[in-house]
């Protein structure tokens, strides 16, 4: 009985304090989900079940967010202050903290009842990747008081001290990771490989320390400590990541960026003309004669159409691409304008125009992560049901990232040549994972051989081969700042279906300097955190808004304006 009332009061003030906004009732028969279980009538499984799927979400939803600020997806705003807005972040916050808190903290009590350790293992790994999320986008937060069940006004916490805790809850996971406890009903991730589990909580630690590098002398030692340790993820068969299903009837199961592409009217959300552009390299005449593409482009992204209306020398058309008809503006000389050749249809940093008759023609979300459709040169309008049904995934922790995390501390030691060798690494183990997402039957390695009339042999890899060569020799011939830019935009292309990590690479490096700018030309300071959302200001009395983005959270002692350059 007393386990039950101590469920029942952390579920009470949790819900209260925390996901209740000023239009919102207090009488729990009215908020309450009717068809959810209460507390008492849950288990450790149930709750844990519920939990694994909802940190799905919230990883997918900060990383979209990510991704947009990084231009590995498109972001709708000319001003940064503007093109988010406290209320859009609602979601977000009600996610992490009277969601996912609240049902670890419930399903905590239960499990330690029945000492459930690797139950009560998961949720602290969860947990602490929500916390250190919730700190690289709006700094401050609350944490200790949010738990505290007396507190319905939570004060915020220090990023530092969050960022600690949230360490300390990795290494009390990874203490009680246990194959002899109970095994959970389902385990989403790893399927109760307790090993695996072990070493995405010491890859999380070791993001961590590459954050706070800036403001922790010994951040990198800890890091290359993990590394030494070789307990962390290092393989494909060891990330960390969600996988979605290809269910549309409720619950809808399908990858969200999927479900936003393929619709009966086609896509909903535009790619970013930034990314397609780095990525199919400076080759707009033929695929035959390569300089820089990369292959991974035809998984991330499927064109509808072979042509961009009024790029690459194909007729304007006003009516679905405008800016196809004007001018580039001064400060986007030397940067792509408007579209990218050969139908790989996005928009531009910073783009809110409105939305003309391009849904069936604009590139959709690819097989990777998406679970969409391949990029076969087949240049169909594809709707729901197309391709994988949305059977992707949402990464998390990849082998790939470790290896550039890596890469970055071999060059603040000034050692480019280990450098190379590692990014180099991470670009192999990502195209890996990247083209094996396709089954066989869906590959293409002959496919390019015979575009524009070359002959039909197996290209794929030789592809692969000439971009490496390209990208080896662009290395070779840089300095410092051309390697860091190389090294940022190819870490950036391997987190594509997670921005989380970009923007805090971001905002700690200041690479890449070579990304498009916003069309806009005196944006606003590149955003060092997000607004609080509005369920949190205006229903807690120890909460104020931020007057701007310029805020920087903890770890982030660069300059406030003009960094990073590429703004």
């Amino acid at each position: 009985m007393k386990k039950i009332k101590n469920i029942l009061k952390i579920a009470v003030v949790l819900l209260g304090v925390i996901s209740f906004t000023s239009c919102e009732t207090t009488e729990l028969d009215i908020t309450q989900n009717p068809n959810a279980l209460s507390p008492d009538q849950g288990s450790a499984d149930f709750f844990l079940n519920g939990i694994q799927v909802d940190f799905g979400g919230f990883v997918e939803s900060f990383g979209y967010l990510g991704g947009q600020l990084t231009r590995m997806d498109q972001m709708s705003g000319l001003q940064y202050e503007n093109a988010y807005g406290p209320s859009s972040f609602d979601s977000k916050w009600r996610s992490a903290y009277s969601t996912l808190m609240k049902d670890i903290s419930l399903m905590s009590v239960l499990a330690n009842e029945k000492s459930l350790s690797n139950h009560i293992a998961m949720g602290q790994v969860m947990q602490a990747y929500v916390m250190i999320t919730m700190v690289d986008f709006f700094g401050k937060v609350p944490y200790t008081e949010a738990l505290d069940i007396s507190n319905l006004n939570p004060a915020q916490d220090d990023g530092a001290s969050i960022y600690a805790a949230a360490i300390a809850l990795l290494d009390s996971a990874i203490a009680g990771f246990d194959a002899d406890a109970s095994d959970p009903q389902y385990d989403l991730f790893y399927g109760g490989d307790w090993d695996k589990w072990k070493k995405a909580a010491n890859t999380i630690k070791m993001k961590a320390y590459m954050a706070t590098r800036l403001v922790d002398g010994a951040a990198v030692g800890k890091f290359n400590a993990i590394v030494a340790s070789g307990n962390y993820i290092s393989t494909t068969a060891d990330d960390f990541q969600f996988r979605w299903g290809d269910s549309e009837v409720q619950p809808d199961t399908r990858h969200p960026r999927y479900a936003t592409s393929y619709t009966s009217t086609g896509a909903n959300r535009y790619r970013s003309n930034s990314l397609m552009r780095y990525m199919i390299g400076t080759d707009d005449a033929a695929y035959s004669s390569p300089m820089n593409f990369d292959i991974r482009a035809m998984y991330y992204f499927y064109r509808q159409v072979s042509a961009t209306p009024g790029i690459g020398g194909e007729p304007a058309d006003e009516e679905v691409l405008e800016c196809g008809l004007i001018t580039p503006p001064a400060h986007y000389s030397g940067y792509s304008y408007c579209g990218v050749p050969k139908g790989w249809w996005g928009r531009d940093h910073g783009n809110d125009n409105g939305i003309p008759p391009d849904g069936l023609k604009r590139a959709l979300e690819g097989i990777y992560p998406s679970g969409g459709v391949l990029d076969d040169l087949t240049y169909d309008a594809q709707v729901n049901g197309a391709g994988q049904g949305g059977k992707g995934i949402t990464p998390i922790m990849l082998a790939s990232w470790t290896k550039f995390m890596i890469a970055e501390t071999q060059m603040l030691s000034g050692d480019a040549a280990s450098a190379k060798t590692t990014m180099f690494e991470g670009i192999d183990i990502s195209i890996e994972k990247v083209t094996n997402f396709a089954p066989s039957t869906d590959r293409f390695d002959w496919i390019f051989g015979t575009a524009n009339g070359g002959p039909a042999i197996n290209l794929q890899s030789s592809y692969i081969t000439w971009f490496k060569s390209d990208l080896a020799a662009d290395w070779d011939a840089g300095d410092v700042t051309a390697q860091w830019d190389i090294l940022a935009n190819q870490y950036l292309v391997a987190l594509y279906g997670n921005g989380i990590d970009a923007y805090t690479f971001y905002r700690r490096t200041g690479y890449p300097t070579t990304l498009q700018p916003n069309l806009e030309p005196n944006p606003g300071n590149f955003p060092k955190s997000m607004w609080y959302p509005s369920v949190h200001v205006n229903t807690n009395s120890n909460a104020t808004q931020k007057s701007n983005l310029d805020v920087q959270v903890f770890w982030d002692n660069n300059p406030v304006t003009g960094f990073p350059v590429a703004n």
